[in-house]
């Protein structure tokens, strides 16, 4: 065989191999999801909004916005839902800023406290009507985030509850004796 086409040849090996493997690998990437599917960075501020409404700031303890509850529930939503739950959640997002517009004028994060605390006091209620166990109302699933994600989080569990990190004093000196509860 001449060198040169034993060059050729292997450069066709190698460069198959190359241009090959994207095609190979490109079986292993997951799809990203469509817009309508997953809560973006942009919506971060919005749900942190959401939360701060629901769990405001108080003097004993800060609100929802200091625990970074948006962040929280877009990695529940875009991580955990399935595709159903998640364009019901997407959705009532965009209920909300179309309320907000429809009833106000103006865009729910231009809102006032009290006019904010007035829109979703009234999905409150419709989520209170809904009595669909299959599709659960989107404004529900808010507040379920909102106080999961604050009360684990180190603020709502260390200031807004009473954090006892050991329960209890350690006693070293006490006798061992076998009084398990699972043995007959």
């Amino acid at each position: 065989m001449e060198r040169r086409n034993a060059l050729k040849l292997t450069a066709t090996i190698l460069g198959g191999s190359v241009i090959g493997a994207q095609f190979f690998l490109s079986g292993c990437v997951v799809p990203p999801k469509k817009r309508s599917e997953m809560v973006t960075n942009d919506d971060v501020h919005f749900l942190d909004e959401i939360g701060e409404t629901i769990l405001p700031d108080t003097d004993e303890s800060p609100g929802a916005k200091a625990a970074h509850i948006g962040a929280f529930m877009k990695t529940i939503v875009n991580d955990c839902y399935s595709k159903g739950e998640a364009l019901i959640f997407i959705s009532g997002l965009d209920k909300i800023e179309e309320r907000s517009i429809d009833g106000f004028r103006e865009s729910f994060l231009s809102l006032s406290n009290e006019k904010k605390l007035n829109l979703l006091t009234q999905f409150d209620e419709e989520a209170k009507k809904a009595t669909s166990l299959e599709k659960p109302h989107f404004f529900t699933m808010l507040k379920e985030l909102t106080v999961w994600g604050y009360f684990t989080s180190e603020i709502g569990a260390t200031q807004a509850l009473r954090y006892n990190p050991v329960p209890g004093r350690f006693e070293g000196c006490i006798p061992y004796t076998d009084e398990s509860a699972w043995i007959s």
